[in-house]
């Protein structure tokens, strides 16, 4: 059903950048916030199941296609640099494009490419098997590219007041996906080849396709932005955010193409059970993201605390991942399972917050209460993570051929500590920035006070 944009009731905003009309809005779900619920939920649920799949048995099998590991990095981030792109095309033209057209249609090229990539075992080896695993991924890119910039849109526009506890409760199925891919893949795999896993999910996201068709609300906006990315990126605040949303996601992509290598080599487990060491860190951030949302929405103070300390641990939970041989600590499976139970927390610690972090800057600073600025938001964060995720595995699958994973690890834990250090010392400086305009809006009163009742007569 298409649902006009409503003019806002008033300008003002609560603390968190939010609209206080909204602040009336019933607790209850309306039927349009429930489909909306029901559709990113498909949508994150799918794509994380076909994104995480490739993890256990796919190194392997292209290596067995005379692919080097520096190159099966590419191919995972081939895929990332495309969705970089396609998140900011897709962000700025949303409105022209249509919300519920770029979720729907997005969903069924990538279903389709799911499917087509399971073909790729049939090409010869070398550089024809490399190609084609280049193309078919950059239009599983692109694809989920348009549906995941839509839903966020979409959700930031149904549920304004609790953009972090909806996205973080949608988190679970982010997780769920992650947690399923893996060992599902891998079972598949094993049991019935390389060509049936892919075929599997694709076609069950393509069933969801029809279903989303029926149930997703079409939010129309009622004129495009007048701002840019640029202008969004620009503002101190939104870049910092930006560096950390870029350091966390290439901690994830870097995980990829080296987890799995690490762990066959180091405990001769089968794709099976690799599948299963993801557990560890899928599992605790999709359990976690819901709690997380919850509390940066309704104590928006603790969100930069939150975005802080989670880069800290993370950046000591990569350290601990091999772990660095200077720790002189022996490599155990307990161990590396149990860092990234911790690493999954301290990671949805920095991500749930920075969506609502972002898109209050922008409110704060004169970006419109509609859905193009909800658009470009979401460009931006899925451009972001995109980066991110290319940097991570290519650069991961490098480091892991030159200097091993023990030391790639501890690298990628020093790209968390540096942002979250930065993200920190912003922060401090901006409460100074802030308590020292109050202290001199404080003195400027006073003085105008002073001011007026010098001039009135003596004898009053």
């Amino acid at each position: 059903m298409d649902k006009p944009l409503q003019p806002p009731e008033s300008n003002l905003t609560s603390d968190d950048g939010q609209p206080e009309a909204v602040r009336k809005e019933s607790r209850r779900l309306s039927r349009e916030q429930l489909s909306t619920l029901i559709s990113a939920a498909s949508i994150n649920l799918g794509s994380m199941m076909c994104y995480s799949i490739l993890g256990p048995f796919f190194p392997n099998e292209a290596e067995k296609k005379d692919v080097s590991n520096t190159v099966i990095g590419m191919i995972f981030g081939c895929y990332a640099v495309f969705n970089l792109l396609s998140s900011l095309l897709f962000g700025k033209y949303l409105v022209y494009i249509g919300a519920k057209f770029m979720f729907v249609a997005g969903m069924f090229v990538s279903g389709g490419a799911t499917i087509l990539f399971g073909m790729l075992d049939r090409a010869s080896d070398g550089p024809v098997f490399i190609t084609m695993c280049f193309l078919v991924r950059v239009v599983d890119a692109i694809s989920f590219a348009a549906s995941m910039t839509a839903s966020s849109s979409i959700l930031a526009k149904a549920f304004p007041n609790n953009v972090a506890t909806v996205m973080g409760s949608l988190e679970i199925f982010s997780g769920l996906g992650l947690v399923l891919g893996p060992p599902l893949g891998g079972f598949l795999y094993q049991t019935f080849g390389y060509e049936v896993p892919f075929i599997f999910l694709g076609c069950l996201v393509l069933l969801m396709v029809p279903i989303n068709m029926c149930i997703l609300p079409n939010y129309v906006d009622s004129a495009p932005s007048q701002h840019s990315f640029w202008k969004l990126i620009a503002l101190p605040k939104i870049g910092l955010i930006s560096f950390v949303i870029i350091s966390l996601s290439g901690g994830f992509g870097f995980l990829d193409p080296t987890l799995s290598l690490f762990v066959l080599k180091k405990f001769n487990l089968s794709a099976g059970y690799v599948g299963l060491v993801f557990l560890g860190l899928a599992l605790s951030y999709s359990i976690s993201s819901p709690l997380l949302g919850l509390l940066s929405d309704k104590i928006p103070y603790l969100r930069k605390w939150l975005l802080v300390s989670g880069n800290i641990i993370t950046a000591v939970c990569y350290m601990l991942l091999g772990p660095v041989p200077i720790l002189h600590i022996e490599s155990q499976l307990w161990l590396l399972v149990l860092v990234l139970v911790v690493n999954g927390i301290s990671a949805g610690m920095s991500i749930i917050p920075t969506f609502p972090e972002v898109l209050s800057c922008a409110y704060e600073n004169g970006f419109e209460e509609e859905l193009s600025t909800l658009g470009l938001v979401s460009g931006l964060f899925g451009a972001m993570w995109s980066l991110g995720a290319f940097i991570g595995p290519t650069l991961g699958g490098f480091l892991y051929e030159k200097i091993g994973f023990e030391w790639a690890a501890a690298i990628q834990g020093l790209w968390a500590l540096i942002t979250g250090l930065a993200m920190g010392l912003y922060y401090i400086v901006e409460h100074w920035q802030r308590k020292r305009c109050e202290l001199q809006n404080t003195l400027h009163t006073e003085e105008e006070r002073d001011e007026r009742t010098s001039l009135l007569p003596h004898g009053i």
